[in-house]
């Protein structure tokens, strides 16, 4: 079943509110090009909605608004509903991590009168995307006396950006008849931060020099690197693309649009909503799920027992009870339909833009590998919320059964029992340094997860 072009049903004030949509979400994208960043952003807009740190409030009752910090790049966002939580949630979860450049431990090296930072690739990507672009460099420092030195460098105009080098055209011939995944390897991702050397030192004159700059202006030593956490992404902002305005791009699309399309959706709930929302934002999916601020970790399931005591009414049963009752939209980005790729996709189940919010009833890769597969009853029940509130959606599997795959944090909160399917955004380029999202798209994703929080 074809679904229409979202934008030939629009109103004149229909596309005053896409346009204006679209303006905050950049304003978001541009503010947030890392996980602690868009955490602090959230944070930052939530407290502004009148959202208070969970971990203040020694109670709860129902419509209050809470969120929950975890270490700076992981956050979660409830309004408490009137009815009990055994009844669990509607939760909308989406993840703030994007693939980059991460600066390694012992980075700073000179070959050459060249100064290079050496990086780490973070998340899938086609490592020659990386090369010949403008990059800024984004990160904390974390120093031996405990304070944080916040670094952001190459996004102001008068800052200066980086590169990774690639070899001339004229001398590439052997480098060009490489598969692509080999064109540029993962150790020659490495930054030029510098090229003038100082006078007075005894070796490696141009390292000494980028010291220097470090050291005066951020207080930074060399050891220090190895308590930092500083991320290479592509420099500049997000922009509007095409005559008609009609799309965005931008760094970090994947998955920070559907970040953003559920802090809307939350703060368009008002008053006391009947089940309690949740919006989650997660770290680390790009890599697995791993680690203390990915969904792998435990603190959603923390969380919800700290809202629950606050509310006296905790036990181990009654969490159990909520977390296997709660519904889920794990609010991911979809493959664009790509004409210039048609090879890829299967056309009759791929996400077009412009075309809504994508349901895909299941992820994986090739035999449905490392899938959450969504019940039909589910997805039933979805379809009459989309329809009544006028959603405009589609559905869609991500490209061709044996040309790959992918996944997203459904599968993990799917194993509390809860019922679970990954809806977001089509994108084109993904994983790409700049992706592409239609802003009709960003609009219906907004309209569909407020449904789903009011209606599921």
């Amino acid at each position: 079943m074809e679904r229409i072009n979202a934008w030939t049903a629009y109103t004149e004030k229909d596309e005053k509110e896409v346009f204006a949509l679209a303006e905050r979400y950049k304003a978001y994208l541009d503010r947030g090009k890392t996980e602690r960043e868009c955490v602090k952003e959230t944070v930052r807009l939530a407290e502004a909605e009148g959202y208070k740190d969970l971990y203040s409030l020694k109670s709860l009752k129902p419509g209050d608004r809470v969120y929950v910090n975890t270490m700076g790049k992981a956050v979660q966002l409830f309004i408490i509903g009137s009815e009990p939580l055994e009844k669990g949630m509607n939760i909308i979860g989406a993840h703030i991590d994007s693939p980059r450049l991460d600066v390694k431990q012992n980075p700073l090296y000179e070959d050459s009168d060249l100064a290079y930072l050496d990086t780490h690739y973070y998340g899938g990507i086609k490592k020659y995307h990386w090369v010949n672009m403008p990059l800024a460099l984004h990160g904390a420092v974390a120093k031996k006396d405990g304070t944080i030195v916040e670094i952001s460098i190459g996004e102001d105009e008068s800052d200066p950006v980086f590169a990774v080098s690639d070899l001339l055209a004229h001398l590439s011939q052997d480098q060009q008849d490489k598969k692509g995944r080999v064109v540029i390897e993962g150790e020659a991702l490495d930054i030029i931060v510098g090229g003038k050397p100082l006078k007075d030192a005894e070796k490696d004159r141009v390292k000494a020099a980028v010291l220097g700059v470090l050291k005066e202006k951020y207080g930074i030593e060399e050891e220090d690197f190895l308590s930092a956490e500083i991320e290479a992404v592509p420099a500049g902002k997000s922009r509007d693309m095409g005559l008609d305005r009609s799309m965005i791009i931008g760094y970090g699309h994947d998955d920070r649009v559907c970040a953003y399309a559920e802090i809307e959706a939350m703060f368009k709930v008002k008053g006391t909503p009947k089940y309690t929302c949740c919006c989650i934002l997660a770290d680390k999916e790009e890599i697995g799920s791993v680690g203390a601020t990915g969904m792998r970790a435990r603190y959603f399931e923390n969380a919800a027992a700290e809202i629950m005591e606050r509310l006296g009414c905790y036990s181990e049963l009654s969490l159990r009870r909520c977390l296997s009752a709660c519904r889920m939209l794990s609010c991911d980005v979809s493959a664009g339909y790509d004409p210039g790729f048609a090879e890829a996709f299967e056309k009759k189940n791929a996400a077009f833009l412009g075309r809504g919010v994508c349901f895909n009833k299941y992820t994986g890769s090739r035999g449905k590998s490392g899938s959450n597969d969504a019940n039909a009853e589910f997805i039933g029940r979805l379809r009459a919320i989309m329809d009544d509130a006028g959603v405009a959606f589609q559905t869609a599997e991500l490209g061709r059964v044996d040309k790959g795959g992918g996944g997203t944090i459904a599968y993990i909160c799917a194993l509390y029992g809860m019922e679970v399917i990954d809806s977001g955004v089509p994108v084109l380029s993904m994983h790409a340094p700049w992706e592409i999202i239609n802003k009709a798209d960003l609009y219906e994703a907004v309209k569909g997860y407020n449904a789903f929080l009011l209606k599921a």
